[in-house]
């Protein structure tokens, strides 16, 4: 009986795996909000069938990237990224802006497979936390791999010096701010143009972080926190057609997951052996 239950939960664990995500993030801003309230982010599981994912997921994001459960790593390998010019539009989706880009915008490698970019959208403040802290703008982009697999890559934002991509869709910006035209094509953008400047970055399995709540995605954070203008993120925020001054969700728990740190360089030591070797630095101090 024992070897049987093993049998089914392995079944059961590769079907998980196995099956596709979809990168298809609900559009109707009137289906969900941030506020607390009936359609707030608690009740978002109890909205729609297909959205019961969002209360009884077990893989939920966004995260709070604890040292203490990150696992330094280099086996994962430097993100290859082949992104090309391509024609987008934006979109006032009342919930956020979103940059949809047409085919040919190009790809991110990662592990050996090829997710396509599909388009990119911003939550303020920063959906996942790194240690306790949410920052102060975050950026997500989709990709989507032929056989439907979903890789989101996020860079997180602090208020500073203007952040140069969005510098260049500020016009676009003010276009759809207002609620009488919520689209307009925006042109040829490069997605290289959206600065990561760095090639440290962390890696868990979660989900997307607006209804449907779909899991079974890859998350690609990279670990250095960019810089954005003030003025920058309230145009943004402009999207967002509630009270609620957020479109961030709340962190989801953990459930067990491990999240891994893509360090080539080896210089960042796990949270545990940092205190280790701090104590016993302490020790010789004292010895003196």
């Amino acid at each position: 009986m024992a070897i049987q239950l093993l049998c089914i939960t392995l079944f059961i664990s590769f079907l998980l795996h196995a099956i596709p995500t979809s990168s298809q993030e609900t559009a109707d801003e009137h289906d969900f909000d941030y506020r607390n309230s009936e359609k707030g982010p608690g009740r978002w599981g109890l909205l729609r069938k297909e959205w019961s994912a969002c209360s009884n997921g077990s893989m939920q994001s966004p995260v709070d990237l604890l040292n203490e459960r990150v696992e330094v790593v280099s086996h994962l390998g430097t993100l290859k990224r082949s992104y090309h010019p391509s024609n987008a539009t934006l979109k006032n989706r009342g919930h956020d802006m979103m940059l949809n880009w047409e085919s040919g915008a190009g790809s991110l490698q990662i592990n050996g497979t090829d997710y396509i970019l599909k388009q990119c959208h911003w939550h303020s403040p920063s959906e996942h936390a790194v240690n306790g802290k949410r920052y102060d703008l975050e950026i997500h982009k989709v990709h989507e791999s032929k056989d439907g697999k979903v890789a989101v890559v996020g860079i997180m934002y602090k208020i500073g010096r203007p952040d140069s991509f969005l510098a260049s869709l500020e016009d676009r910006l003010r276009l759809v701010a207002g609620s009488k035209k919520n689209e307009t094509i925006a042109g040829i953008y490069n997605p290289m143009d959206i600065k990561i400047g760095s090639r440290m970055y962390y890696s868990y399995i979660g989900s997307l972080t607006i209804p449907p709540c779909t899991e079974n995605v890859l998350w690609i954070i990279f670990r250095k926190i960019r810089t954005v203008g003030s003025e920058q993120v309230k145009l943004l925020r402009v999207a967002v057609h509630d009270e609620s001054n957020s479109n961030a969700r709340p962190i989801q728990v953990m459930n067990g997951r491990s999240v891994q740190l893509y360090n080539n360089q080896k210089r960042i030591l796990p949270h545990k052996l940092l205190v280790e070797l701090s104590l016993n630095l302490l020790i010789m101090l004292c010895l003196l």
